[in-house]
């Protein structure tokens, strides 16, 4: 039986729950892959039981048990699973010629929405005070609520600026629900009030779904004898403890593909480079810098809504191991997708025995895979060359797309579906597939680091720029120590600087983002 300490990685997606088991040297032991069932605590507890017992490691040694969902994201796009939030905005009267939610998808506010309010107060850019708070107004609102919401979400104006508003409209929350969750806005996204708003909305609105999530690791981790730290993949490839989890469940939602692009890092060795993740349903692209994922410089659309809370830079195409073929058998009015067989692709598919068309058929045709039970001859070698032809050119004008420079750049192909890749793209100087490279969303997860993230407007009122600058650097590694990070390895991944040059005051905006090893993993 294996000895020493052990760390599990598990990504648990719409189609596949992926599984591996790494030891301290972060070498691949094990690993599990299979479909993911209606039961999501089944389906983590059946994952985690298959690498322990193909690496014959005891139970007991597992140190360490990092998870990453897709939880979050389905509640949202499927409009399920999410709580009731009375929204509290502080920034009257300047910002009420747009009231909360009004840019929301009807669908998704009339299940999120408990009621709205602006206030007055709020903070100027350098952090003092625009207006008074109104607590007599948030009194009045909060009395007005027949039924106490699932939870409240509250944003006001330059909050991460300075955050003292806020708290003070929770205090008054507390005050009558002091059972209640409270997400506050300066602790989720950055500067822009409305996407920033929008962002802690949803937060508050998938607290209860970061519980079930939480309480279904944990039940997982019962029926198998583990008894280990439990941490949470996030949007950025990092990942955060159990606690974080439940206060901030919306740095969850870009998680999955986070996941797969640190891994593809990992498994490669390459830090610069672009990574396509292809799935059973769809292909996510993406950009490595230093290891980790290209930040989205806009804000992104989550399920209609509009946020700003750090999420990776990704192009997302309608193409996969599952998606259907249509059109006549000779090629005539030839379709490729959107529809997908998705996690019946076992079934369905020519290539095991089934009677829809997918790409999986088209790529074991022409001998790119070769997989399966049964040989798919209802499609026919010139359909099936017409088809990858077509998929090769969505493949190429992607990563085109992703890319800063025109010279040709390496691309690593990750995911179950990559198999749908062929030796060569134009624009592309090698395509890599590195081992393991079906379960690189569960090897993303395990090898993540610990991170942590300031984003604030600094006066440079008797200080130079070097020294704000060295002084805001220190605070992000300390903040990612904070929270875990090995102290010596926590470095500086990510730095922003932003000269806001509207403003009559000497001041510049930094986003800076540190990341460490974790500390309880680390080889004496």
């Amino acid at each position: 039986m294996a000895e020493g300490l052990f760390r599990i990685g598990i990504d648990v997606g719409g189609t596949n729950t992926d599984a591996v088991l790494m030891g301290s040297d972060l070498e691949i032991l094990a690993k599990h892959k299979a479909t993911t069932s209606s039961d999501v605590v089944e389906s983590i507890s059946e994952a985690m039981a298959a690498v322990i017992a193909q690496s014959e490691v005891s139970a007991e040694c597992v140190t360490q048990v990092m998870l990453g969902t897709t939880h979050a994201t389905n509640a949202v796009l499927q409009r399920r699973d999410l709580g009731k939030v009375a929204t509290i905005r502080i920034g009257g009267p300047a910002t009420k010629s747009v009231p909360p939610l009004v840019t929301w998808p009807t669908d998704l506010r009339d299940v999120v929405s408990a009621g709205e309010i602006i206030v007055d107060g709020g903070f100027e850019f350098d952090g003092t005070e625009q207006v008074a708070f109104d607590a007599q107004a948030t009194e009045k609102f909060l009395d007005s609520l027949a039924d106490a919401p699932d939870a409240f979400a509250v944003a006001s104006v330059f909050a991460p600026v300075s955050d003292a508003h806020e708290l003070q409209a929770a205090e008054l929350i507390r005050a009558r629900f002091p059972d209640t969750p409270i997400s506050l806005s300066g602790s989720i996204g950055s500067i822009g009030l409305i996407e920033r708003e929008n962002a802690c909305v949803l937060n508050a609105a998938l607290i209860e779904v970061a519980h079930k999530i939480v309480s279904g690791l944990g039940s997982a981790l019962i029926q198998n004898g583990v008894d280990a730290i439990q941490y949470f993949a996030q949007n950025d490839g990092t990942l955060m403890a159990m606690e974080r989890v439940l206060k901030f469940p919306v740095l969850t939602i870009g998680s999955g593909p986070a996941n797969s692009m640190r891994g593809a890092a990992h498994l490669s060795g390459l830090a610069e480079a672009i990574v396509v993740d292809v799935g059973g349903t769809s292909t996510d692209i993406g950009v490595l810098t230093s290891g980790f994922p290209r930040e989205s410089a806009i804000p992104v659309e989550i399920g209609g809504v509009r946020t700003n809370f750090r999420m990776p830079d990704l192009l997302a195409v309608a193409l996969g191991g599952g998606t259907v073929i249509g059109g006549s058998t000779d090629g005539t009015d030839l379709k490729i997708g959107p529809e997908s067989v998705g996690h019946k692709l076992s079934t369905e598919a020519l290539c095991f025995g089934g009677t829809v068309s997918t790409l999986s058929d088209a790529a074991n045709k022409k001998g790119r895979a070769s997989f399966g039970t049964a040989e798919p001859d209802a499609l026919s070698d010139d359909v099936a060359g017409l088809v990858l032809d077509r998929i090769d050119a969505l493949f190429e004008d992607g990563i085109d797309r992703m890319k800063l420079s025109r010279s040709d750049q390496p691309v690593i192909a990750v995911g179950g579906g990559s198999v749908l890749m062929p030796e060569s793209l134009a624009g592309v100087s090698q395509i890599i597939r590195p081992a393991h490279h079906d379960v690189a969303n569960a090897v993303g997860a395990a090898i993540a680091s610990i991170s942590a993230e300031i984003d604030q407007i600094f006066p440079l009122d008797g200080t130079t720029r070097e020294e704000t600058l060295e002084a805001a650097k220190a605070d992000a590694i300390g903040a990612a120590v904070a929270l875990g990070a090995v102290p010596a390895d926590t470095e500086v991944i990510s730095l922003e600087e932003l000269t806001m040059a509207y403003m009559t005051d000497n001041i510049i905006r930094l986003r800076i983002k540190a990341a460490g090893p974790l500390g309880q993993f680390v080889a004496d």
